[in-house]
């Protein structure tokens, strides 16, 4: 990343560092920015005063302070952050304001800066939330994809950040975890040109450097495991498919593990049941699930978080050839159900049911969560605001939904029922991939993933659409926005 963070003990400051950022709550300084206010004869709270400033969080304050007097030192800049109202305060707005402040250092072409620390004992959240939260938002705000042009390299900024006593384990949880975010929307943004089936194991190398046990199986192994659903999807490739095991143990973690399941469709040109071309342009980000749990499990062990994840990771291309599956094909699943293959445009509910069958028998987890960009409908329904989330467990649905209210990665509750399954009955095999109407896939793609996770709890994101954005969001430029891994972070470290 370009954003490197030093944190020192007390309110001291390297004399090279041209700007200075003061926190604002409100219409109120706290301690620090009152005291360098007096310093520099009320300049702060006279520029704060502009009929302009509305005290909103994420509003900035750029002041040019004059030449300092004879043998003193002094920054040039000074710029307040405004974090508002702090009873108000939020993890989210503490990301947002931060990407904020990354976007606008950029634009003045600062790259060495001093944030100046404070807290208010009416803030919502606690002192070293408020400074790993500001920090990662800029962290994720900063960032650029590596293949981009020159003119598109991220702005590198060298930060100090003084004013209290550091918690070390708490500066460490987010800065990992904007390693985790920026990992996964780098995976998102490669093309199928530079990532597929064949090395994606190769691009997971930070994780196997902070401890992550990473096992690869092939074809031939996957053909003992008798994973025909994810043979069948990957069979219309030349580059075959992969299944990749992820493991994360934390120190005096728990036996059992989670389990976090990704659909890594490197490309999904939809089979014979080719996509038109619009609908095929973004289809490099049909592994965004595959990616959102890659880059969890880096933030997880970066952070040496005390937690036990195993990840699942079905990785295959979905193309069309005269070795693809097809439609009115039978496939035999590894959990021994049989499958009546209705479109080959469903390929996510196929890598993902052989992939959960494998997590719920082999892994022994206490839950499951699988994210995918399952389907258009979820889509549809819910519009650019909420994602899909469907759940066997009510207390793992309603965790996961606070995580996401948290964090802003927001899910909506959807629902699981059995009369979805009616839809699913197929005369010539234990299930229909695709139910007979095309109304409504979202819940039917559920029902027929619920078998598969073999009664163990169970909670299935459906993520389409959030994972390419077609222009710049609070926390993330246009591009892949790594959605899933705050939410899930959340969501682990609170278990």
């Amino acid at each position: 990343m370009s954003v490197e963070t030093i944190f020192l003990n007390a309110p001291d400051f390297p004399r090279q560092a041209d700007v200075r950022i003061v926190l604002r709550f409100g219409a109120r300084f706290a301690a620090h920015a009152s005291e360098w206010d007096r310093e520099l004869d009320g300049a702060l709270s006279r520029s704060c005063a502009l009929p302009a400033c509305t005290c909103a969080s994420g509003e900035i304050v750029d002041i040019l302070l004059p030449p300092p007097p004879p043998n003193q030192v002094r920054e040039r800049r000074a710029v307040v952050l405004n974090l508002g109202n702090p009873a108000e305060m939020t993890a989210l707005s503490l990301m947002q304001a931060g990407a904020k402040l990354a976007r606008f250092l950029e634009s003045v072409k600062e790259s060495r800066v001093t944030l100046l620390h404070d807290w208010k004992e009416t803030c919502a959240v606690a002192r070293h939330e408020l400074s790993g939260r500001l920090l990662l938002g800029l962290q994720l705000g900063n960032y650029r994809f590596a293949l981009m042009g020159k003119q598109d390299k991220a702005h590198a900024i060298e930060i100090f950040v003084s004013g209290e006593e550091w918690d070390v384990d708490s500066a460490s949880r987010f800065t990992s975890l904007a390693e985790g975010v920026c990992l996964a929307r780098d995976l998102v943004n490669y093309p199928a040109s530079h990532l597929h089936p064949d090395n994606f194991a190769d691009y997971l190398a930070p994780l196997a450097a902070a401890g992550v046990a990473i096992e690869e199986l092939q074809e031939e192994q996957l053909k003992q495991l008798g994973m025909g659903a994810l043979l069948a999807v990957g069979g219309g490739s030349a580059r075959k498919p992969r299944l990749l095991l992820l493991r994360y143990c934390g120190k005096n973690a728990p036996e059992q593990p989670l389990a976090l399941v990704g659909k890594g469709i490197c490309f999904d040109a939809g089979g014979l049941c080719i996509k038109t071309t619009r609908q095929m342009f973004p289809m490099r980000g049909d592994m965004a699930g595959a990616a959102a749990v890659a880059g969890t499990l880096l933030a997880l062990a970066r952070q040496q978080a005390n937690v036990h994840v195993v990840g699942i990771l079905a990785i295959a291309e979905n193309l069309p050839s005269a070795t693809s599956y097809k439609p009115g094909d039978i496939i035999e699943s590894a959990s021994g159900r049989t499958i009546e293959v209705y479109d080959t445009d469903c390929e996510g509910r196929m890598v993902l049911c052989d992939a959960l069958h494998y997590a719920a028998t082999r892994c022994n987890p206490s839950a499951i969560i699988d994210l995918a960009t399952l389907t258009y409908s979820v889509m549809q329904g819910l519009g650019p605001v909420f994602a899909g989330l469907f759940a066997s467990d009510d207390k793992l649905a309603q965790t996961l939904l606070a995580a996401g209210e948290r964090t802003g990665e927001r899910f909506w509750r959807l629902p699981l029922d059995s009369a979805y399954d009616e839809g699913l009955r197929s005369p010539v095999a234990d299930l229909r991939q695709h139910a007979k109407t095309d109304d409504g896939d979202a819940p039917y793609a559920a029902a027929f993933l619920k078998h598969f996770a073999e009664s163990v709890p169970w909670a299935h994101l459906d993520i389409a659409g959030k994972e390419l954005l077609e222009e710049d969001a609070p926390l993330a430029r246009a591009g892949a926005s790594g959605f899933g891994v705050l939410l899930l972070e959340e969501w682990l470290n609170g278990q």
